[in-house]
């Protein structure tokens, strides 16, 4: 193994972790829960550092990810 899988791995451990949290801290509140859109985003973000080792794939799922939270943002903020 070398030091970009461990990098990899190190980074979606992290990643599942705070989905985890959020995930049961929603329960909780009704009113901050997570859309699929940003599941979507969040999926797009995890797909993005999987395939890190072919940069042009691995940033344009970071691309979509990040746009896709961008448009989620907006229409929670629309919403209200």
């Amino acid at each position: 193994m070398n030091i970009s899988q461990i990098f990899v791995g190190v980074s979606i451990l992290v990643l599942a972790v705070v989905a985890a949290v959020v995930f049961f801290t929603g329960k909780r509140r009704n009113t901050n829960r997570l859309t699929p859109l940003a599941g979507l985003a969040f999926a797009f973000t995890i797909a993005g550092i999987c395939f890190g080792e072919s940069r042009f794939l691995g940033y344009s799922l970071f691309g979509v990810g990040i746009i896709l939270a961008v448009v989620d943002m907006v229409n929670r903020t629309k919403a209200r």
